[in-house]
């Protein structure tokens, strides 16, 4: 992994959000000074960032990989609750788990230990859209639903859905690192036979003629779904469910204009800090 980056005026913080729009891995972010700001760009490969430094100026460096999610998780978080369906575990301890399972009889136990994928569900993006998925899961009873996950991360919004009663499910990420941890995860829980876990980007993505969704999950940067409005309504089924977060308080505004603007109606609004988690369904 690469990382150019390059302290600029605030003030030209529009025109370094156009030369960097197209680039996946483009973060912008403030600095300790109230006119300047950090425009960067993470890559793959050293060619990539060197070519932004010869146009750009700035520093091109090599990144030593760090499982930063791992490394800085608390070493016991306590389980997470999520109404009296699910708990969840960052432990993959078999005694801890055991435990879990005799303190909550009758509820699913998963186990998503803090990898280098967002989404071991404590999160309060995560958890927000956990316990509305649940909601939604006791409002259907007995009637069969669909599941799609748009950005899954560690699968855990897939997963708790099927063990909430979903038949099917479709989850994905553009990041193939966390693909790869939640088939990781899959494995680790089971029970997900009617799983399709791919890896996948939202603006190339279409689903299937008629596997439309009751609910849709999209757990994703506000910038990312502000254009990715029209790509997901298609996968929704007429009276469908969409929840969306990842949004910060300061973004919400202008995200649920463009949601409006692509033809949903917002249902409902859920806040946790500094986060924000929409329940929306088709105007």
């Amino acid at each position: 992994m690469w990382h150019w980056h390059k302290s600029v005026s605030r003030e030209h913080e529009s025109i370094w959000q156009q030369r960097l729009a197209s680039l996946p891995g483009a973060v912008i972010t403030e600095g300790y000074h109230a006119s300047r700001i950090t425009v960067a760009v993470y890559t793959e490969s050293a060619e990539e960032a060197l070519v932004l430094q010869a146009c750009y100026g700035g520093k091109a460096e090599a990144l030593e990989e760090t499982d930063w999610v791992a490394a800085t998780a608390p070493r016991h978080q306590p389980p997470l609750l999520i109404r009296d369906r699910i708990v969840i575990s960052s432990s993959d301890s078999p005694e801890d788990l055991e435990a879990l399972r005799r303190k909550y009889p009758g509820r699913d136990i998963l186990c998503f230990p803090a990898e280098m994928a967002f989404g071991t569900g404590h999160h309060a993006t995560t958890s927000t859209c956990l316990r509305l998925l649940c909601d939604y899961a006791r409002h259907r009873g007995e009637r069969p639903w669909r599941l799609t996950d748009i950005g899954c991360g560690t699968g855990v919004l897939a997963l708790a859905g099927l063990r909430l009663g979903a038949e099917h499910a479709v989850s994905f990420d553009f990041d193939a690192q966390a693909v790869g941890i939640a088939r990781r995860n899959i494995q680790r829980n089971g029970g997900a036979e009617n799983l399709e876990l791919f890896q996948a980007d939202v603006f190339e993505w279409e689903p299937r003629a008629g596997e439309q969704s009751d609910i849709v999950l999209a757990n994703l940067f506000s910038t990312v779904l502000q254009r990715a409005f029209p790509r997901i309504i298609p996968a929704m089924k007429p009276d469908g469910v969409l929840i969306i977060s990842g949004i910060l308080r300061t973004q919400a505004d202008e995200t649920l204009a463009a949601a409006r603007e692509a033809g949903l109606r917002v249902d409902k609004i859920v806040r946790r800090g500094k986060w924000i988690t929409a329940q929306l369904t088709l105007a």
